[in-house]
């Protein structure tokens, strides 16, 4: 009767040492999301188990020393009962004295360990796995009511193990990260698409959402050199000409001995003024105040400034306190949803002329030759475009046929031989660019060839 009281116990320890299993799996796989959002509408359950995610790591250490409280207790109690049990059937098997007791207690502990690993833990950590929220809701009482009881002996513990951490220059914390990184987003967004349970299109916009915020306004500006100026002497008539020439609706106002953009006018501002009064009427009269904001802006932030000054353009200022670009609200709309084509876009930036080759602007982020080719192109802080690699690369202005040779990759982590060849110039801008993508390089080929070569042929 003795050796089944203590297996009745030790039965009673396994279920103890599943809960604490259950627990620890659990609490940390359960969506900390919905708990907080069901926490919120008044579920005690939800509460509890939330409670629970505030002290998570006092929570996971009361379930490890209840863990190995209970494995221990269950091979002191369960191991010598099961070997008595066994010990009389042995010796009707002929095996008596020690032989009988070593092979009755390795038997025993077999069993043992066998009950306790598949009942005490491997069944209750799929089984948290597979419901979290449910196992956490079950286990939350009991495992917070443990942990009470046992604090004293859970904080030297854990105040050890911190102790340990702080050594090693490592800050210890009590509840784990709730939030995502970029980069983890990206990769959820990237295997949803994958798996087909998101579609692709609706991932590339969460992609690019995510992107947008990393994003400052230096890369996204159209430059300088490309912009349409308006000058401060100019009148309301003079706009008008202006618009009839490049097609613009805004342009910033340009005050040429300082060099400074003083304002912003608009078709709207124009047309508001009556045509008989045009050549009269100075765009200083008319135009708003610019909205400045600094290369290392980032485009969240770019876009509230926006947004407070009700403004559709916002005029780029380098370090040096000069004009660096502008920066429109469609070039931030631009970022999330994709190139749009307005009646006044260049038409093509970039064109497949056949299998691995393509024709694009110079103006192109390596992030967005990416998104057309497939493969990216070496970054780094000296350039922000295409044209920028190129130069970097040549250290001299580019000519018309230069060729620049460059390893990129895809985001399996292939690599590819890259041709750049230059096949237009803006006046000293490098305005469009061939790229010709090679067969992928055999993985132990570790031989990458970024220095420039320039073809003879003219």
């Amino acid at each position: 009767m003795t050796e089944l009281a203590l297996l009745l116990l030790s039965l009673i320890l396994v279920a103890a040492c599943g809960l604490f299993v259950a627990a620890e799996f659990a609490f940390l796989t359960v969506d900390r999301n919905h708990v907080e959002s069901r926490a919120a509408e008044g579920d005690p359950g939800a509460r509890g188990v939330l409670a629970a995610l505030r002290t998570l790591s006092t929570q996971l250490s009361g379930a490890q020393l209840g863990i190995t409280i209970t494995n221990l207790a269950i091979g002191f109690l369960s191991e010598p009962a099961l070997a008595a049990l066994i010990a009389p059937g042995l010796s009707r098997l002929g095996l008596d004295g020690a032989g009988s007791r070593a092979v009755s207690l390795t038997l025993a502990m077999l069993l043992s360990t066998t009950l306790t690993m598949v009942f005490g833990e491997l069944v209750p950590k799929n089984l948290a796995i597979a419901l979290p929220e449910r196992t956490a809701r079950a286990v939350q009482a009991p495992m917070r009511g443990f942990t009470i009881a046992t604090k004293p002996m859970i904080t030297l513990l854990n105040g050890s193990a911190n102790r340990a951490l702080r050594r090693m220059g490592i800050e210890p914390t009590e509840e784990l990260a709730s939030a995502r990184s970029p980069e983890e987003l990206h990769f959820l967004v990237a295997r949803s698409a994958r798996e087909g349970t998101l579609p692709e299109d609706t991932a590339e916009l969460v992609q690019r959402s995510i992107e947008f915020g990393e994003r400052r306004a230096s890369d996204v500006m159209t430059p300088r050199t490309r912009v349409d100026f308006v000058h401060i002497g100019d009148s309301v008539a003079d706009v008008v000409g202006h618009v009839h020439e490049t097609g613009h609706a805004r342009f910033p106002v340009l005050d040429a001995e300082t060099d400074r953009v003083v304002g912003v006018i608009t078709t709207r501002q124009v047309l508001r003024v009556p045509a008989a009064d045009r050549s009269r009427v100075a765009v200083t009269d008319v135009m708003d105040t610019p909205v400045l904001v600094p290369g290392s802006i980032d485009l969240d932030s770019l876009l509230g400034d926006l947004r407070d000054g009700s403004q559709q353009i916002a005029v780029v200022i380098d370090e040096y306190g000069g004009v660096d670009g502008i920066v429109t609200l469609e070039d931030l709309i631009e970022e999330i949803t994709g190139e749009l084509e307005d009646e006044h876009d260049t038409p093509v930036t970039a064109r497949q002329t056949r299998p691995g080759t393509w024709e694009v602007s110079g103006l192109l982020r390596p992030d967005e030759v990416e998104e057309i080719t497939g493969v990216l192109l070496p970054e780094d802080a000296e350039y922000e475009t295409l044209a920028g690699l190129i130069v970097d690369r040549l250290n001299r202005l580019a000519e018309r046929g230069d060729v620049v040779d460059v390893t990129g990759e895809d985001e399996e982590h292939r690599r590819y031989p890259v041709s750049l060849t230059v096949t237009g110039l803006d006046a000293l801008r490098v305005d469009r660019v061939r790229i010709d993508v090679g067969e992928a390089l055999p993985d132990d080929d570790n031989t990458a060839t970024t220095a420039p070569t320039t073809d003879d042929r003219r």
